[in-house]
């Protein structure tokens, strides 16, 4: 455990999505240990209690809240929670995302509207209900985006079409608020080693090796920094990406 004097985000607030697994998970963990109180938000309250306890035992305050973010009225709802349970948010972070694997030519109009919900519209109400308060106290807002939102790739043209947006609208969100004190961050990952990737290489009948993958805590601890470092400046954008590419002939030496 940190000792409390070397907290650097002592007492800060924080509002994390997709906090009861991968990222999400490790970023609220990482949060609580340098000391801010975390608002951990996702759907399954039984892994969002476990992720409290742990970051109680780091003497942070974290509540659950058990949110469908595909849900505007849950979105709003929470916004008064949150500011009723903690007085305002210095940080917001969003971890939650979807991902569904398809060509062009057989995907599914609503598997498109499925993660443009998840990945695009539901961060935006979010930021949108608590900007006021990150702007009172001149707070922060962590976008957890994919290098597809950098450069699209054959199979996955609606998630990168996504995350393309989540890139647009975290920039224009930056310049909007500079000039208020709010740094908006955003990270662009390569393949991570969590339940989603998992998810990913299956469908790809591909085998799973997250030892070689991005390590979930790493994202975390790379967040946290980037977080903590001194109000001159800024780190506006992230792109952290496995040594091991998909595809290289490493992952085949494995088997032999």
């Amino acid at each position: 455990m940190i000792p409390r004097s070397q907290r650097r985000l002592h007492n800060l607030n924080a509002v994390v999505t997709g906090a009861s697994s991968g990222i999400g998970q490790s970023i609220a963990l990482t949060l609580a240990e340098e000391g801010a109180n975390v608002a951990l938000v996702a759907r399954r309250l039984g892994l969002l209690r476990k992720i409290a306890a742990k970051c109680s035992g780091s003497e942070s305050k974290a509540v659950c809240y058990p949110v469908d973010l595909l849900n505007e009225k849950e979105i709003r709802a929470l916004k008064k929670k949150v500011i009723g349970d903690f007085g305002g948010v210095d940080i917001l972070v969003h971890s939650a995302g979807v991902i569904v694997l398809c060509r062009v030519a057989r995907a599914s109009p609503r598997d498109f509207d499925w993660q443009y919900q998840c990945n695009v519209r539901a961060p935006f109400v979010l930021t949108q209900v608590f900007l006021p308060s990150v702007i009172a106290r001149k707070g922060q807002i962590v976008f957890i985006n994919s290098t597809a939102g950098l450069q699209g790739s054959g199979g996955i043209s609606q998630y990168a079409a996504t995350k393309h947006a989540l890139k647009a609208f975290a920039d224009s969100l930056r310049q909007e608020t500079n000039s208020q004190g709010v740094r908006v961050l955003s990270v662009y990952l390569g393949r991570t080693a969590t339940p989603m990737q998992l998810k990913v290489h299956r469908l790809e009948r591909r085998e799973y090796h997250p030892e070689l993958l991005i390590q979930p805590n790493h994202v975390a601890r790379i967040v946290v920094d980037a977080l903590a470092m001194g109000r001159e400046a800024e780190i506006t954008d992230l792109c952290l990406r496995p040594m091991q590419k998909p595809g290289e002939t490493a992952l085949d030496d494995r088997k032999k």
